[in-house]
């Protein structure tokens, strides 16, 4: 079946639309995220570096890094004729923090991309989302180069609940990140079914 059109004899599937975030420190891969495993052309709302950014950009440990996001990269996957996921990729740096509330609300959940070798970076997209109750999971992006760390070392490291959910990942590669998005979308629909309150007769 093609998106958005039935097979004859059957009445039009309408789906159901659930909003991801992926977030993350500066030149962690959520761009690359968002464009590996998005089914139409991102928008992306990238600009180039420049020298006046240099004392306010961090760019330690991506200094062949060009541009940076400056509002949001936006994309789509249909995982199902039911059943479709928005990504919104959310600025890194902390000058365009502003822009999170708006991009966060009526968010599903959110993946965290970490870089071993810049696991600070991270800290505050991870206290962002704990403080505002929406489920995450690591993607723990494998650079080449990097070193590996098992799941307890990285969720020791960033001080995690136990139940947050730590994926490896390549954010190059469509498969890759469509696990990271499943495991999103699982541990959110188990977050919100801990949270129902139960029916009592």
């Amino acid at each position: 079946m093609i998106f958005g059109r039935s097979e004859r004899g059957k009445s039009p599937v309408e789906p159901v639309t659930l909003k991801i975030l992926v977030a993350g420190g500066f030149g962690v891969g959520k761009t690359t995220c968002v464009g590996a495993v998005s089914e139409i052309k991102p928008l992306r709302t990238e600009e180039v570096l420049t020298e006046a950014g240099r004392p306010v950009d961090d760019t330690r440990g991506v200094e062949g890094k060009r541009t940076t996001t400056v509002a949001m990269d936006f994309g789509r996957i249909t995982f199902r004729e039911d059943l479709v996921l928005y990504l919104f990729g959310t600025p890194g740096q902390d000058r365009f923090w502003f822009l999170w509330d708006e991009l966060a609300t009526g968010a599903l959940g959110a993946i965290v991309l970490a870089d071993t070798r810049r696991l600070e970076d991270c800290f505050a997209a991870v206290d962002y989302f704990e403080r505002r109750s929406i489920p995450f999971v690591i993607g723990v992006n494998c650079f080449d180069g990097a070193e590996r760390y098992p799941s307890d070392v990285v969720r020791q490291a960033l001080d995690l609940d136990p139940g947050v959910p730590i994926v490896l990942c390549d954010a190059r590669d469509r498969e890759s990140v469509k696990d990271v998005l499943v495991t999103v979308v699982r541990h959110a629909m188990t977050h919100a079914t801990e949270r129902r309150p139960s029916v009592t007769t």
